[in-house]
């Protein structure tokens, strides 16, 4: 399913945090959102889920607007995964995983193979079968993390969209989950921090800065030297990777701040 934004504009507190931003993420494609805290990433997201209405323009998924869609059939389609989830309630890893089950479910219907075995396989695919019967307060940070990501599996959605899913990660989970997430081949909007992780994960990447579009394109075209001197007010040098497609980021920690 394609994703489109046309024009959006949000404010929150009598404060623009959002400005007449437009993006596109065609079926299959992972489409990564970069820029410094405060870009509004987080809440750009929140828009393209349906979580909050936008003050000004629209956002359809494959040709429909979502704001003609119930709640239910949004739930079908899409889900998130925000950065962080909290209970206190006495639940399992995998009762969390199960709730990513729940727009499948009528009211009175009862558990089913089908629904065991999205579950089994959402926990496979984060690598976390071992933790299942934990209890969720006694996970890190970092395997909560993995679980709720389960948890959106299990949804099955066609449109994920993730805020960033690294964090309190270590780099071998980092770099797990991302290369989880391409391989999926849904639709995918993700926030990054990580430049190379967006370089090496993300097929377009959309720039923000200050609640505007910046930039859009492929890494090659969107990570230059140029953009990071003026959107992230650092020095570095872009270069082809030896390793993948795309350019690698060098950052030059000692230089004179851009």
């Amino acid at each position: 399913m394609s994703v489109v934004a046309e024009s959006l504009s949000w404010q929150a507190g009598g404060r623009q945090i959002l400005q007449d931003v437009s993006l596109r993420a065609e079926p299959g494609e992972t489409l990564g959102l970069i820029g410094p805290n405060g870009s509004g990433k987080s809440s750009l997201l929140r828009l393209l889920a349906g979580l909050r209405r936008p003050g000004a323009g629209r956002v359809e998924i494959d040709g429909q607007d979502i704001a003609r869609l119930s709640r239910r059939d949004m739930a079908l389609r899409v889900a998130l995964v925000q950065q962080q989830s909290t209970t206190e309630a006495n639940v399992t890893a995998r009762d969390v995983v199960r709730l990513g089950r729940t727009p499948h479910r009528g009211a009175l219907a009862g558990w089913t193979a089908a629904d065991e075995e999205a579950v089994a396989q959402a926990l496979a695919g984060v690598g976390m079968q071992h933790a299942a019967t934990r209890i969720w307060r006694t996970l890190s940070g970092g395997e909560r993390q993995r679980i709720q990501i389960a948890r959106a599996l299990a949804q099955k959605p066609s449109v994920l969209f993730l805020d960033e899913p690294t964090n309190h990660l270590d780099i071998e989970h980092q770099i797990a989950i991302l290369r989880l997430v391409r391989d999926l081949r849904l639709t995918s909007v993700v926030a990054l921090h990580d430049l190379n992780h967006a370089a090496t994960f993300c097929d377009r990447i959309v720039v923000l800065q200050k609640g505007r579009h910046i930039a859009a394109g492929t890494p090659d075209e969107v990570l230059t030297e140029d953009m990071l001197a003026r959107v992230f007010s650092v020095a570095g040098r872009v270069r082809p990777s030896p390793y993948r497609p795309g350019p690698e980021i060098h950052f030059l920690v000692d230089a004179p701040e851009a």
